[in-house]
C-alpha cells in the first residue's frame, strides 16, 4: 500500500479525505498547509502520492508551491489536485508529478477511482 499526503485547508473535506483513502488501505499523512507538508515531506522517507487543493488559504498558487516543493524533496511523488474551481489549460500547465485532476465536490467513490489510477 501506499503513503498519500492530503493537504486540504479546510478541515471537514480533509478529514473525508483522510477517511476515504485510509479506507483503501494506504497510510495517510495530513497537512493543512505548506508549512505542515513540507515538515511531513522532509521527515518521511517516501510519500507515494500527494493530493493537494490548488487554493489553499485563499492564495491562488498555494497547492502548486506544495506540489513544487514535494517534487524538489521526493522526485518520484505523484500527484493529485483538486479544486472547486473548474479544470482549465493554465491551471494544467502548472501541474507536476503527473498531474491528475479531481473537481470538488467529489463523491468518496471518485476520489477512490482517481487515487487507484494515480497509483497505477
Amino acid at each position: 500500500m501506499a503513503v498519500i499526503l492530503i493537504v486540504e485547508d479546510e478541515v471537514f473535506i480533509r478529514q473525508t479525505a483522510e477517511w476515504t483513502i485510509g479506507d483503501l488501505g494506504h497510510t495517510v499523512l495530513l497537512a493543512g498547509d505548506l508549512a505542515a507538508a513540507l515538515l511531513h515531506l522532509s521527515r518521511s522517507q517516501q510519500i507515494d502520492a500527494l493530493f493537494v487543493d490548488i487554493r489553499l488559504s485563499a492564495l491562488a498558487l498555494g497547492g502548486y508551491d506544495v506540489a513544487n516543493q514535494a517534487i524538489k524533496l521526493q522526485p518520484g511523488l505523484r500527484v493529485l489536485y483538486t479544486s472547486g474551481s473548474p479544470l482549465t489549460a493554465d491551471m494544467t500547465e502548472m501541474f507536476v508529478g503527473g498531474g491528475q485532476f479531481l473537481q470538488k465536490p467529489y463523491s468518496p467513490a471518485q476520489l477512490e477511482y482517481s487515487v487507484q489510477e494515480l497509483l497505477h
